[in-house]
């Protein structure tokens, strides 16, 4: 496996529980896509920018294999030698004129931590931009005061610019399936690391030690419950927020820490300080004047940092959460209600179960449910158990582990809607025939299904994706499938089902039960695996000793069989 984040440091894992190295290669199709084609023959190249440990240096080094290029990088101990970062490709003494005809024969130019370079090699850089010889692939962290002539790089319009954002959850979770995480204990690390990918290997190597992990009882994962291991990167992180704060400020920190959300006004609480924590951006305001932490890191780690009386003292009430909670599941339960179940706001229920407080079994049920209609089974069993460790006998909770694991013969939804619904998903809507909200996205499904409209149940699933239903969207797509008259659109309607399919981890339904990949040849098969794991069709070429020619047309063979021409769709196609 190729190495996934350099700034990120490495390690990824085998066997579960064990760390060996380095990480995979995930995620960022699109933005590995588009800096390779920003430092292509006839380009200017790039800038990509982002938070310190997003993958930025990681990125570029994975676009840029395989061609011919040079690389410098800024450091903090030599930002006052002028051309220090160039001192390995130019002579000891040189100007910049000089430095600037030297370097006019490089092709590519990979700069990392451009916000590092002293001035000099800041004007160079910049100058190579202007003259348009070099591509420049250029990375720069954001929240540093970066030299003027790297900022102008892309305020000045002389390259675009890539802000790079976190690592989504689910690239998160295929960056760390080998570990037998729990899926809650997944999402914690994620929230907790906000795509830091150096303080996502330092805790998951902290957790690696004795006593960290527990095993999950009926499964072979382990869960991550209680307080955050402070490393030396987690003391990093926080030691910002601390030196900027005076005891005023570090009381508020504290009692959010403990107490988030609190109002604008509660006893205690100094309006100018809060203020000041705002302006550094420590604390988030909403639009109810409820104020949070701003970083979700920071909380855990001020928790685990408090001593044992000032925990004591700052420590809700047992029920104290009860009413924010309460208001968690109402809004679960609404939006259940209205069909949608995109992702909303849950910080008191996973608070709960991050400290390992037992959880009522009506949420615990009721999260499984939502996180079972998404599709996203594993949490769904996840939550169930959390219920269950409270109430081992609640049917809720119970019925929503046997849904979630596929168990047969457990019974259908609870309520009529989604009891009705049931019978549109095992190809059967007659019998939802006036059960279904007029002009929902189930109606539309069901309309589309019984008229036999292949083009009508492919929009279908697209409106059933939108609203969160990822299982149900793939099982349209697969009705869709056996609608087509026209096989190029069966084979569309096949990829989209497949690729929906496997991000529900693989879940197997009737509807989706036959449903397989366009027949390949073994070569365009095995190209497709290759593709899917990130290669570019230059490294493809040299692993298989083929001709990169060659290479591109099995990989459109291949997409004219699958359907697709989205080479970020392949990791979601093949196992």
């Amino acid at each position: 496996m190729r190495t996934y984040e350099q700034d990120a440091g490495s390690g990824t894992y085998g066997g579960a529980g064990t760390l060996e190295l380095p990480w995979p290669f995930t995620g960022r199709t699109d933005e590995l896509e588009l800096v390779r084609g920003a430092s292509a023959v006839g380009r200017p190249g790039i800038v990509v920018t982002g938070p310190a440990g997003q993958g930025k240096t990681r990125l570029i080094t994975e676009a840029v294999r395989g061609t011919d290029h040079q690389r410098v990088t800024g450091t903090p101990e030599a930002r006052d030698l002028p051309l220090a970062a160039f001192a390995h490709l130019l002579p000891d003494t040189v100007s910049l004129h000089r430095a600037l005809r030297a370097l006019s024969g490089v092709r590519v130019l990979v700069v990392d931590d451009a916000q590092l370079l002293d001035e000099t090699s800041a004007a160079l850089v910049h100058q190579l931009a202007v003259q348009g010889r070099t591509r420049l692939v250029v990375a720069a962290a954001d929240g540093v005061p970066a030299p003027g002539a790297v900022s102008r790089l892309w305020t000045g319009e002389l390259l675009p610019r890539l802000a790079l954002g976190p690592l989504p959850r689910e690239d998160t979770a295929r960056l760390l399936a080998g570990a037998a995480l729990e899926p809650l204990t997944v999402r914690r690390l994620h929230q907790a690391c906000r795509g830091d990918l150096r303080l996502l290997r330092d805790l998951v190597t902290a957790l690696a030690g004795p006593g960290r992990l527990t095993p999950v009882p009926g499964t072979r994962e382990r869960a991550w419950r209680g307080a955050l291991p402070v490393t030396p990167a987690v003391r990093d992180r926080l030691a910002p927020a601390l030196e900027r704060s005076g005891p005023a400020e570090r009381e508020i920190l504290d009692r959010l820490a403990f107490a988030e959300p609190l109002p604008l006004d509660p006893d205690g609480l100094e309006p100018e300080a809060l203020e000041r924590l705002e302006s550094d951006g420590l604390v988030h305001v909403d639009d109810r004047g409820a104020v949070s932490l701003a970083h979700p890191l920071h909380g855990t780690a001020l928790r685990a940092t408090a001593g044992r009386l000032r925990a004591r003292r700052l420590a809700p009430a047992a029920d104290a959460h009860a009413p924010a909670l309460a208001a968690e599941q109402r809004t679960l339960a609404e939006r259940v209600e209205r069909l949608d179940v995109t992702p909303v706001p849950t910080p008191v229920g996973e608070w709960l179960v991050a400290e390992g407080a037992p959880l009522p079994p009506g949420y615990a049920g009721l999260r499984a449910r939502f996180a079972r209609l998404r599709g996203e089974l594993r949490e769904a069993a996840a939550w169930a158990r959390e219920g269950l460790r409270a109430a081992p006998s609640d049917a809720g909770c119970r019925r929503e582990l046997a849904l979630a694991d596929g168990e047969p013969g457990t019974g259908a939804e609870p309520d009529g809607v989604h009891a009705a619904y049931d019978a549109v998903r095992r190809g059967d809507p007659g019998r939802a025939a006036g059960r279904l909200p007029a002009g929902s996205v189930f109606a539309r499904h069901a309309e589309a299904l019984a008229r036999g409209d292949g083009a009508a149940l492919d929009r279908a699933a697209q409106a059933l994706a939108e609203r969160g239903f990822l299982l149900y969207a793939a099982e349209a797509h697969a009705q869709a499938v056996r609608a087509h008259r026209d096989p190029r659109a069966a084979r569309r309607s096949r990829t989209r089902a497949l690729a929906l399919a496997r991000r529900c981890e693989g879940a197997r339904t009737p509807a989706l039960t036959g449903l397989v990949l366009g027949e390949l040849t073994a070569r365009q098969r095995q190209i497709v695996s290759l593709a899917a794991a990130g290669l570019s069709n230059r490294e493809i070429a040299d692993r298989l000793t083929l001709s990169v020619r060659t290479v591109g047309n099995h990989l459109y063979g291949a997409y004219t069989r699958l359907g697709t021409g989205d080479r970020g769709a392949l990791p979601w196609l093949v196992d």
